[in-house]
């Protein structure tokens, strides 16, 4: 039998989310996490969209959702006054603390997630062998320490447990060789292997781990908390590599292909959008086809080094729908339409969790928040 809690906080749902599309994958610059209420405050349901306005509000508490998850940040730029009388953000703030409603954003760590905005996309168009366009680099260590052989499961067990040694599909990943550690220790120092003012040889296991950089202090502090000596070695080494797990964009193939015109008509149903933007591409039929939700147009090279044939995003400048010409089929769906699908993503993540009280609903806002109207005479 399944077991239901009488009700979640703010906290445990905020840490269940930062586990998922973790802070630490989003862009330096961005503001994402928990952004307006208490941790200890108690969640009655969830309200999921693309960004907080009046009419979400108006919707959250009709709906009774003290919790509202967005996409794009209602607190992005610094904030210097408190102004609502002058300021829109600030008088959403006011009703938000009036009412005792939270928020919660999650932006470009969305985006860099594999059940993220641009992975939903691909999703959407119905592609098949979705991976990233492009990876994240530079944001991993490999960390190494040397152990006895009778505390390694302990080690590595907590160094797993802190989010270590993940890689794609794969977890608890580590290498383990064998070789031998010398040490003496000093008139003050209480070894747990020899004596002091010895010189030691001790035979010992070398595990190294692969970490994630938002991970690495929970990781050292695993292994300084569970490693025997009193003094414990470890390096830490940056990477170069790309992460398999974060990255930015998404590819795949169609499972049939299409000519240019077909695909512009089935891109404009399966978003639900008459309203296309697009270059002509090579003239040939696709099969290949790159995603971006929301502002993509930078990975444009990488779409073309990549052998697809269509790249779906939005908001394209002129030069770059030049750049494209002929080259590739670019098509600029709307910035809005590109990312809201994100949502039933979110919606089966935080339902996952939220099952675990029987009270809880998670909700998408009804109605739409896109600034951008198109005039038809």
């Amino acid at each position: 039998m399944s077991a239901f809690f009488l009700y979640m906080t703010v906290g445990e749902l905020t840490k269940y989310l930062d586990d998922w599309a973790p802070p630490g994958a989003a862009w330096e610059k961005d503001n994402v996490g928990l952004q307006i209420g208490s941790r200890r405050q108690k969640i009655k349901s969830i309200l999921l969209c693309l960004e907080l306005n009046d009419e979400v509000l108006k919707e959250a508490l009709q709906k009774k959702c003290n919790f509202i998850f967005t996409h794009h940040p209602l607190i992005f730029k610094p904030i210097k006054k408190l102004d609502s009388e002058n300021n829109y953000v600030s008088k959403l703030i006011e009703k938000l603390f009036k009412h005792n409603v939270s928020v919660y954003s999650a932006h470009t760590n969305f985006d860099s997630i594999k059940e993220g905005v641009s992975f939903e996309l691909a999703k959407t168009l119905k592609l098949k062998n979705i991976r990233f366009l492009e990876n994240q680099n530079s944001n991993q260590f490999k960390v190494v320490t040397f152990i006895p052989a009778s505390s390694l499961d302990k080690i590595s067990d907590a160094v797993f447990t802190a989010g270590g040694g993940i890689i794609g599909e794969y977890e608890n990943c580590s290498f383990r060789s064998s070789g031998e550690g010398t040490f003496k220790g000093s008139a003050k120092s209480n070894p747990l292997v020899g004596k002091k003012n010895h010189f030691e040889n001790v035979n010992e296991i070398r595990l190294e781990i692969l970490v994630d950089s938002w991970k690495l202090n929970n990781v050292l502090s695993a292994i300084l908390k569970t490693h025997p000596y009193e003094e414990p070695a470890y390096d830490i080494y940056p990477l170069k590599n790309k992460n398999v797990n974060f990255g930015a964009g998404a590819i795949g193939e169609l499972e049939i292909e299409m000519n240019e015109n077909k695909f512009l008509s089935f891109v404009s149903k399966s978003l639900k959008t008459k309203a296309l933007k697009y270059c002509k591409g090579k003239g040939k039929t696709i099969k290949k086809v790159a995603v971006c939700g929301g502002s993509g147009s930078e990975l444009l090279e990488q779409a073309i080094a990549n052998g697809a044939g269509a790249f779906v995003t939005a908001d394209i400048k002129y030069h770059t729908f030049q750049d494209a010409e002929k080259k590739i089929l670019l098509i600029d769906a709307g910035h809005y339409e590109t990312e809201i699908i994100s949502l039933q993503a979110a919606q089966r993540v935080i339902s996952k969790f939220a099952y675990q009280s029987r009270e809880i609903k998670v909700l998408k806002y009804s109605g739409t928040t896109n600034p951008v109207k198109f005039y038809k005479q």
